[in-house]
């Protein structure tokens, strides 16, 4: 899979402007809130559309073709579930079209991968924190799409269950070999997941690579952000 993005999108007072790639795996845009990371992903899913520039997935421009089309999966940091359908039919919604058997066949698969089977009756009101990430994850995953967007997926969730999830995380990317472009301003989720990690500032991609590497960055907004010292505080609080 290849993903290449350089594309324009003013809101407002704000600009975003990025110009980024890349080539599988399990990369981690990281900033402060208000970087632009959401909007980043919106764009990359076809919620909104470049004032300039393009979308490129394995090669095809997608610019221009609705998220229905992009064959991409998008976790929305609230999740999103309906409330009015249960699990099974929040998990199928984007199978609409297929044979019911087909589809059938789909969720449960995808259910039964991510531990979830028992949920496929309940109603989402019904669920913890981490049980509904589970199934807005299966529901981007039943699609087979051709990467992952994932908008701040643990920031809803308590600690204990944000350590789960990042095991879970890295076994989706592994088990369903789906690359996975995940956007956090949480500097311990990028050291445990990234293979690398892409820094953003205002709008703009400005560092990239991996943490032991970004460290060292000379631009002085990125030095504050990454602090070792920061770092080592949250880490130490884990232990």
């Amino acid at each position: 899979m290849s993903l290449k993005v350089r594309a324009e999108k003013k809101l407002g007072k704000f600009s975003l402007d990025v110009d980024f790639s890349m080539e599988g795996g399990y990369c981690v845009v990281l900033g402060p809130t208000g970087a632009g990371k959401s909007l980043f992903l919106e764009l990359i899913a076809g919620i909104i559309r470049p004032d300039r520039g393009w979308v490129r997935i394995n090669g095809q421009d997608v610019t221009k073709l609705p998220p229905e089309r992009r064959s991409v999966g998008f976790v929305p940091q609230d999740y999103a579930l309906f409330p009015h359908m249960n699990v099974y039919r929040n998990i199928a919604y984007g199978l609409r079209g297929l044979e019911k058997g087909e589809m059938d066949r789909r969720v449960k698969e995808v259910a039964k991968k991510l531990g979830i089977s028992h949920l496929l009756d309940r109603n989402p009101r019904t669920l913890s924190g981490g049980e509904k990430q589970r199934v807005a994850l299966a529901r981007a995953l039943v699609i087979q799409p051709r990467i992952m967007l994932l908008d701040e997926p643990l920031s809803a969730v308590d600690l204990r269950t944000k350590e789960k999830l990042m095991d879970e995380l890295k076994f989706v990317q592994s088990e369903f070999e789906v690359p996975v472009l995940h956007v956090t301003h949480d500097l311990i989720e990028a050291a445990l997941l990234a293979d690398e990690i892409a820094v953003m500032m205002d709008g703009r991609i400005v560092e990239r690579g991996e943490l032991r590497k970004l460290f060292s960055s000379k631009n002085e907004k990125v030095a504050e952000f990454l602090s070792a010292r920061n770092l080592f505080e949250k880490l130490s609080s884990l232990l």
